[in-house]
C-alpha cells in the first residue's frame, strides 16, 4: 500500500487538496492527523488531562463555558479545551512559546501515531492500493519516513497564505496570524525538501495553490499522474497478495527515505555553515 504523505503550511490548500483526493476518481481513504489531534484531547482522555494540568494553572481560558442541556454549568473535567486559548499559548517563535509548544507536542504526539498506525494497518487489510496520511508537520515529526510519496500543498506568495488564513479564522489578530504560519515552517522549505526526495520518481511532488480551485484540481490531476506512474495499482495489488514482498519492499523504502532525511540534514548543516 503507497503511503502518500500530504503537507503543507497552514492556510496552504492542504485541507482542499485532501477533500479532492478523497472524491472520485481518486477515492482515497483520508488519515486526517488534525482530526486524530482533538480526539486523543478530548474530555476524559489522558491527553486532556495532561494538557490541563500542565497549562490550566497558567491558562485561566483554557477551557470552554460550556454548559449542559438543562443549563447547569459543567465540571472542569466535561468542559472541551478552549483551543484559541491554547494556541496564543504555543504558536510564535519566543522562548517561553517553543518551549510550551514542545511540551504539548509530547503530550499529543505520541498518542496520535498510536491512531494513525492503527488506521494504516485497517486500510492495508481492506486491500487500498493508497491511501493519505494529512499531516500538517509531515517533516518535523518524522513520519515523512513512513511515505512513498509526499506531496507538498505551497504558495509562492506568502501574502496570499496569510490573507487565506485570516480570512479562515476571522477571530485571529495580524499578530496570531503570522505567529502560526511561522510555527508551522516557510513553505519554501517544504517545497524544497519534497522536491530533494525525487520529482521523477515522484517521492516528491508539489501541488501549487496560487489559483482559484479549478486551477488546484488541475495541479492534483498532474501531482496523481506522476504517483500512478511510479506506483501503479496492480504493483500495489501484489505487494497485498504476497506479504512477504510487500514487508521486504517497506523495510527497503524505510531505508531510502532515512538515507534521504541523513542527505537532506547534511546539505542544511553545510548551508549553515556557510552562513
Amino acid at each position: 500500500m503507497l503511503i502518500i504523505g500530504l503537507t503543507g503550511s497552514i492556510a496552504t490548500g492542504k485541507s482542499t487538496v485532501s477533500s479532492i483526493l478523497s472524491a472520485a476518481p481518486y477515492s482515497l481513504p483520508i488519515i486526517d492527523t488534525d482530526l486524530i489531534a482533538r480526539k486523543v484531547v478530548e474530555p476524559g482522555t489522558p491527553g486532556y488531562k495532561a494538557i490541563v494540568n500542565y497549562f490550566g494553572p497558567t491558562t485561566p481560558d483554557l477551557l470552554l463555558p460550556a454548559s449542559n442541556p438543562n443549563g447547569t454549568s459543567d465540571s472542569d473535567s466535561n468542559r472541551p479545551l478552549n483551543r484559541p486559548a491554547l494556541g496564543r499559548r504555543v504558536f510564535g517563535t519566543t522562548e517561553a512559546r517553543k518551549r510550551d509548544r514542545a511540551i504539548l507536542n509530547k503530550i499529543v504526539h505520541p498518542a496520535v501515531r498510536r491512531e494513525v498506525y492503527k488506521a494504516l494497518l485497517y486500510y492495508y487489510v481492506r486491500g487500498h492500493w493508497a491511501v493519505v496520511l494529512d499531516v500538517p508537520l509531515l517533516f518535523e515529526s518524522g513520519m515523512d519516513l513512513l511515505c512513498g510519496t509526499v506531496m507538498v500543498v505551497g504558495v509562492s506568495d506568502p501574502k496570499v497564505q496569510m490573507e487565506r488564513l485570516r480570512k479562515r479564522d476571522a477571530h485571529l489578530s495580524a499578530e496570531d496570524a503570522e505567529n502560526r504560519v511561522r510555527s508551522q515552517g516557510d513553505v519554501k522549505g517544504k517545497v524544497e525538501r519534497a522536491e530533494y526526495r525525487g520529482v521523477k520518481s515522484a517521492r516528491g511532488v508539489v501541488v501549487w495553490n496560487d489559483g482559484d480551485k479549478g486551477e488546484l484540481e488541475g495541479e492534483v490531476q498532474r501531482a496523481m499522474r506522476l504517483v500512478r506512474k511510479s506506483t501503479p495499482q496492480w504493483w500495489a495489488w501484489m505487494l497485498w497478495l504476497v506479504p512477504p514482498v510487500g514487508v521486504a519492499v517497506a523495510m527497503w523504502n524505510l531505508g531510502v527515505n532515512f538515507w534521504l532525511k541523513r542527505g537532506w540534514e547534511k546539505r542544511e548543516r553545510e548551508v549553515k555553515a556557510k552562513l
